[in-house]
């Protein structure tokens, strides 16, 4: 077994990709990691922002996630809509490109693209976040851990989409009963005591207020506390990993998403009220993140603290899988347009999109490294691409539903299904993705106006240029297309035998190898050996070389009687080799007009990666230059002689080193 085979598991069959559809259990673990797990982050964001009111911010924190909820369950009853509508893949770009264009497609491409990124290294900070709260002495580990753990996400990724999944359930779902366990006694015990449950273990004390209530800080909150809602889209992009029946599969992942996010989100932020949690700064030591205080305060810092806060770090950390799922399906649709490279739409050995989880690892590594792995300075980048995208959406469902309203009414309209349920059921659809479509926009403007000058700056950058390379890779294959598209009819009218050239280090079995290929191809066969010797060791060598290519190269083609391959001797003073070679090809060139010049780099090929290091780059290095030439009448073959693969033969063989 090869060690890629051992990492990445054995390879698989494109008849075995149904066998990679995950079901409703699976797809809870796969694509709504990045949804659950913000509520680690999330509220904890919305309350560094309050953190000037001190004490009193803590009142606000309730109205705030109730403002996030209700923008949450509109979006929840929207993406339902779109998963019905578009049951194949039904995120941003392809709702935007069908509905609103290419411009806005791209636009939507561009903004979920970096929203997952984002996703990634900041559910990967949270998550050492969560663990250096529980363990400070790791502080100074902080960016290390996070590349260790992302690097081991991207290999679990790479080995498949069912495994990512069944893989990521128990630690899921360990953070579902953990917390949940966690949220609902809290709930019993403040219940019970009035409102004023005591704390069995304090949390540090909220500093003291330094300014007063304002508007624009509330909205500043909201802004920050909306990263809880970054994974909603992923169930609509990532519609065709599930199993049949697929659009039911999707609607009920979706649902127990937004149900217990939801339930998370009310809960975290009622306690934190109640029990006085307040946000710290992760940049300093003696960091405890939201709900390592909380869960301090319900239950205390034994066994069971661990145990939750160890499914805190996992599912943080885990997020990031639906990043992995859902970028590299996007990347592959953009491509299948065009505007990426091509190689982001193949299936890898496992029957996952390896580019796209590779492009996304190095993405996510790099602002790690940036940022140092410090979740408060990722989180004013975050959220801008997914609520432009999340608007983007609303908008293309909207202009969806009115063209199926014309349809319905006989008007003029694009072919394609017709969406059941009537004129009645069209209505209520086309105002549910309407009020989306407001929702979410207001909610971008905030976002935007608040975090602006924090570095939302850099999104609002960043989209614009990557939106600028999709159509720099999309002019390229256009202008690739127009290079190599149908010419007609085969033209045989100019079909004469190239003239070959072929460089050789002396007379052995690979110059011996290429020659009979050589003469194969045409009668018109040039050998070029290059001499760096000068005065009587120069002479010398030729006059060797010319008596070894009588007696071993004129002699047979005559005998066999063919067109004798000539031999040219160029003096290489200067121990440089190709721009003598390339001044021989211009010469033929230009003394054989109109006929193509074949040139065979004969390669030796080691059987292992090691011996190829014992020998020079010589072959590498012309065919490089001549590629560069970018010549139209120059053809390039390579030859490889493989070391032991053919029987010894009594001939002395020179080996060029």
């Amino acid at each position: 077994m090869s060690i890629l085979s051992l990492i990445l598991g054995r390879r698989l069959a494109s008849g075995e990709q149904r066998s990679q559809k995950i079901g409703v259990l699976r797809g809870l673990a796969a694509l709504g990691l990045d949804g659950l797990s913000s509520s680690a982050y999330g509220p904890e964001a919305a309350l560094t922002i309050l953190l000037p009111l001190g004490a009193a911010g803590l009142h606000y924190i309730g109205p705030i996630t109730l403002a996030i909820v209700a923008l949450l369950t509109m979006l929840y009853f929207s993406y339902r809509q779109t998963i019905t509508a578009y049951p194949v893949n039904g995120g941003s770009y392809t709702v935007a490109k069908e509905n609103l264009g290419t411009w806005a497609s791209l636009l939507a491409a561009a903004a979920l693209m970096l929203d997952y990124i984002l996703t990634v290294a900041v559910g990967i900070s949270a998550g050492v976040g969560a663990l250096v709260s529980a363990a400070p002495h790791l502080h100074e580990y902080t960016l290390p851990i996070c590349l260790v753990i992302l690097g081991l996400i991207t290999l679990v990724n790479l080995r498949g989409t069912g495994e990512a999944g069944s893989a990521f359930a128990l630690p899921t779902y360990l953070f579902i009963g953990s917390l949940g366990t966690v949220l609902v006694w809290g709930m019993v015990r403040t219940i019970l005591s009035g409102g004023h449950p005591r704390a069995i273990e304090a949390p540090p004390a909220v500093p003291v207020g330094v300014q007063g209530f304002s508007l624009w800080l509330v909205l500043r909150s909201f802004a920050s506390g909306c990263t809880a809602m970054t994974g909603v889209e992923a169930v609509s992009n990532g519609v065709s990993a599930f199993k049949e029946p697929t659009v039911q599969n999707a609607h009920r992942t979706l649902t127990a998403i937004v149900v217990i996010l939801a339930f998370l989100l009310g809960c975290i932020a009622y306690l934190c009220g109640a029990y006085g949690v307040g946000a710290m700064d992760q940049s300093h030591h003696g960091y405890q993140s939201v709900l390592s205080q909380l869960v301090e305060a319900v239950m205390g810092r034994g066994w069971f603290y661990y145990v939750t806060i160890g499914s805190v770090l996992a599912v943080l950390c885990l997020s990031a899988n639906t990043s992995f799922v859902d970028f590299p399906r996007l990347c592959g649709l953009i491509a299948k347009d065009n505007f990426l490279p091509q190689s982001f739409a193949n299936m890898g050995r496992r029957l996952v999109l390896s580019m796209g989880i590779l492009s996304l690892a190095a993405c996510a590594g790099f602002l790690l490294t940036v940022f140092g792995g410090i979740t408060d300075h990722l989180i004013p980048l975050y959220a801008v691409g997914a609520f432009l995208a999340f608007t983007l959406s609303q908008m293309g469902m909207v202009v969806h539903w009115r063209r199926e309203w014309r349809k319905t009414t006989g008007g003029p309209a694009k072919e394609g299904r017709a969406a059941p349920g009537g004129k009645g059921m069209l209505r209520v659809r086309l105002g549910v993705n309407a009020a989306g479509a407001v929702g979410t926009a207001g909610a971008l403007l905030v976002i935007l106006a608040a975090k602006f000058i924090e570095g939302a700056w850099i999104t609002v950058l960043a989209i614009p240029f990557i939106v600028a390379v999709f159509w720099t890779i999309r002019r390229h294959y256009r202008f690739l297309e127009r290079q190599i598209g149908n010419c007609g009819p085969l033209d045989l009218s100019h079909n004469k035998p190239p003239i070959v050239l072929l460089p050789i280090y002396g007379w052995n079995r690979v110059t011996s190898k290429a020659l009979r290929f050589a003469v194969n191809l045409s009668s018109d066969v040039i050998a070029i050996h290059l001499s760096n010797l000068r005065g009587d060791a120069g002479k010398h060598e030729s006059s060797n070389l010319r008596k070894q290519w009588a007696e071993n190269v004129e002699s047979a083609a005559r005998a066999a009687g063919i067109a004798v391959p000539r031999l040219v001797i160029l003096q290489s003073p200067f121990r440089n080799f190709i721009e003598p070679l390339i001044g021989e090809i211009d010469q033929v060139k230009s003394e054989n007009p109109g006929r193509l010049v074949a040139v065979i780099i004969a390669k030796i090929v080691e059987p292992h990666w090691w011996q190829a290091l014992l020998h020079s780059r010589r072959s590498e290095r012309l065919r490089a230059a001549l590629q560069r030439k970018a010549d139209a009448r120059v053809v390039v073959i390579d030859l490889p002689w493989f070391v032991l693969d053919e029987p010894a033969e009594n001939c002395a063989v020179q080996v060029d080193h």
